[in-house]
């Protein structure tokens, strides 16, 4: 299963809330996690890590607001599943994909940035090529987190590697979309997996919030929305054990 966007208190309540009960249910083997806005709604801390991992969260991704913590430049580098995006810079903290051993697999996990209305980093495409060969006789099951701001950089990515690796799923917007489909050549693909936080929000902060900077053009502090109900966002994809071909995508959008 991965998981969408989880943002705060609020989403990391969510999230030990309902994974244990949708692993149950649904026999779920490895949860992937994005988890760029657990504390406090940008970074990470060394408590909203654990608290992801304690709540059964195997590979934590990330994205644009990885670096927002300074706490993280303490243990990212020690953390084997952990990733950041894979196109930062040569030389920057962390790393870009990792290797989750699982029974008898072993299940590559990617995390790259767009570059669309997004920081300046380098060419996705091309580091997903370098990546691809690195990894190619080392996993059997391959996934990847695209963090990109538009649906199209997100779709060019999934078409790019259908056939290729066994999923491709876009966070960072918080919305989730309606388009989880397996492509033509076999890969999973969703544009958005959503957010896993508070439900009567925007993007998890307070509404009122975002609607005063709209109306106002005046810049706000965003304070998340730390109280109601919570939205937990994912998809879970479903693998051949004896070819590790991509089988089934199945949505999953609890609401409270």
């Amino acid at each position: 299963m991965l998981t969408g966007d989880v943002v705060g208190r609020p989403g990391r309540k969510a999230f030990q809330e309902y994974t244990p009960k949708l692993r149950k249910e649904k026999g779920i083997d490895v949860v992937i996690v994005n988890g760029e806005n657990s504390a406090g709604g940008k970074g990470f801390t060394r408590k909203s890590l654990d608290a992801l991992y304690h709540a059964g969260a195997d590979v934590i991704t990330s994205g644009n607001h990885v670096w927002d913590k300074k706490d993280v430049l303490e243990f990212i580098d020690q953390e084997p599943f952990l990733i950041r995006p894979a196109n930062y810079p040569e030389g920057t903290p962390g790393k870009g994909y990792c290797i989750f051993p699982f029974k008898a697999k072993n299940i590559g996990v990617i995390n790259l940035s767009g570059r669309a209305f997004m920081p300046a980093l380098d060419c996705p495409f091309q580091k997903i090529e370098e990546i691809l060969r690195e990894i190619k006789n080392e996993c059997d099951v391959v996934f990847l987190d695209f963090h990109a701001e538009t649906t199209s950089e997100k779709m060019a990515m999934g078409w790019y590697l259908d056939g290729r690796v066994n999923g491709v799923v876009g966070t960072h917007t918080h919305i989730q979309t309606a388009d989880d489909r397996i492509l033509p050549k076999g890969t999973a693909y969703i544009t958005d997996l959503g957010m896993t936080g508070p439900w009567n929000s925007i993007l998890g902060v307070k509404s009122e919030i975002i609607l005063r900077k709209f109306t106002t053009a005046m810049p706000c502090r965003f304070d998340l929305e730390e109280e109601g109900p919570m939205v937990y966002s994912a998809v879970i994809i479903d693998i051949d054990d004896n070819t590790n071909q991509t089988t089934a995508i199945e949505r999953v959008m609890i609401t409270e």
